[in-house]
C-alpha cells in the first residue's frame, strides 16, 4: 500500500461511539486509510447497553478497522463517566503518545425518542437522558481528549449530529430535548474552532443524510442489501444513504491537509462528496438534506437527488 491509498497511516484517531451506525462506519473508513483508530462504546460481547442491541459490538468494529487496512482497539468506555473516559485517555497517551482524530458520535438515544407530543406531555427523565447521551457525553470526552490533541498542531475535531446549521437553525427538531442534543454539537464545532486555533487545530461538525444505519434497517423490516424495499410505502426513503458515505466523509477530512478552511463549519456528507469526489457504497452521492429542502416547496424525486 502507498500513501496515496492509505494517507492517514500512522495517525492515531479515537471514535467516541463507534459501536454501529456512522460511528462504526467513520472508525472503518479511517481504519481503510490506514490510521490506528480506537473504538469505543458500551456493548461489548459481554455486555449491553441500554439500546439493547447485542448485534453489534465494538469488539466487532475493532475488527472490522483491522481487516479494512487500519488497526482497531476495543476500549469499553462510558462517555457519562469522566474516570473512564480518563482512563482512556492516559491509554492512548501511553500506548501512542499522541491523538491526531477526535471523532464525538456518542448517542444512543434513539429509542428515546417521541414526536408528536409536546415537552410538557414528554417523559422528563427520557428528555433528560437524551440531553446527557447527547451532550454530556460530548463536553467530558472533549474536556479529557482535547489536551491529548493539542500537544501536536494539526489535530483534527469532528463532532457527529443530524441536520445541518442552517437546517437546524430554522427547523424544530419535533421532539425539544432531541432538538436540543442535535444542535448542541453545532456550537460544540463553533466554539472548539475558536479554542483550537492557536494550537494549529481544526473542529467541524458532520452529519449524515438518512442514514440507514442498523436501527434504521431493522425498523423498516429491510437490510442494506434489500432496502430499497422499504420505498415502496415510504418513497422518500429513496434518498437515504448508508453509513459508509458519512465515514468517507470524515475520513476524507482527516487526509485533506488544507482541511482547516472548513474549521467551526457544519458540514454535510453529500456537500464534502462533491468536495473530495467520493461516492457511497453503491456508486451513488445521495443529498438528503437539499432533497428535504426542496421537498418543502414542491415534490420532488428522491432520484434527483442521488
Amino acid at each position: 500500500m502507498t500513501t496515496e491509498t492509505t494517507p492517514l497511516r500512522g495517525r492515531i484517531c479515537l471514535v467516541a461511539g463507534a459501536t454501529r451506525g456512522a460511528g462504526r462506519a467513520i472508525a472503518v473508513q479511517l481504519g481503510t486509510a490506514g490510521a490506528t483508530v480506537y473504538v469505543t462504546g458500551r456493548t461489548t460481547r459481554e455486555k449491553v447497553s441500554e439500546v439493547g442491541r447485542a448485534t453489534e459490538t465494538i469488539e466487532e468494529t475493532a475488527e472490522l478497522v483491522t481487516a479494512a487496512g487500519g488497526e482497531g482497539i476495543a476500549v469499553p468506555t462510558d462517555h457519562l463517566d469522566p474516570e473512564q473516559v480518563r482512563a482512556l485517555v492516559e491509554r492512548i497517551d501511553r500506548e501512542q503518545g499522541r491523538l491526531d482524530v477526535l471523532v464525538n458520535d456518542v448517542w444512543g438515544g434513539e429509542h428515546l425518542v417521541t414526536f408528536g407530543k409536546k415537552t410538557w406531555e414528554n417523559d422528563l427523565a427520557g428528555g433528560l437522558r437524551m440531553l446527557e447521551l447527547g451532550v454530556r457525553t460530548h463536553a467530558i470526552t472533549s474536556h479529557l481528549a482535547v489536551p491529548l490533541l493539542i500537544r501536536n498542531p494539526g489535530g483534527l475535531v469532528v463532532e457527529v449530529t443530524d441536520g445541518t446549521a442552517a437546517y437546524n437553525g430554522t427547523h424544530f427538531r419535533e421532539n425539544l430535548y432531541y432538538d436540543l442534543a442535535k444542535n448542541a454539537p453545532i456550537r460544540m464545532a463553533f466554539g472548539l474552532a475558536k479554542e483550537l486555533a492557536e494550537y494549529g487545530g481544526t473542529a467541524v461538525v458532520v452529519t449524515p443524510g438518512w442514514l440507514r444505519s442498523e436501527q434504521m434497517l431493522a425498523g423498516f423490516g429491510v437490510t442494506e442489501e434489500n432496502w430499497r424495499d422499504a420505498t415502496e410505502k415510504i418513497p422518500d426513503f429513496g434518498v437515504s444513504e448508508s453509513p459508509v458515505y458519512v465515514g468517507r466523509a470524515v475520513a476524507a477530512l482527516a487526509a485533506d491537509p488544507d482541511r482547516h478552511r472548513w474549521t467551526g463549519q457544519s458540514l454535510s456528507s453529500a456537500q464534502l462528496a462533491g468536495e473530495y469526489g467520493f461516492t457511497d457504497a453503491d456508486g451513488s452521492r445521495p443529498d438528503a438534506w437539499g432533497f428535504i429542502v426542496a421537498s418543502e416547496t414542491g415534490k420532488r424525486n428522491p432520484e434527483d437527488y442521488r
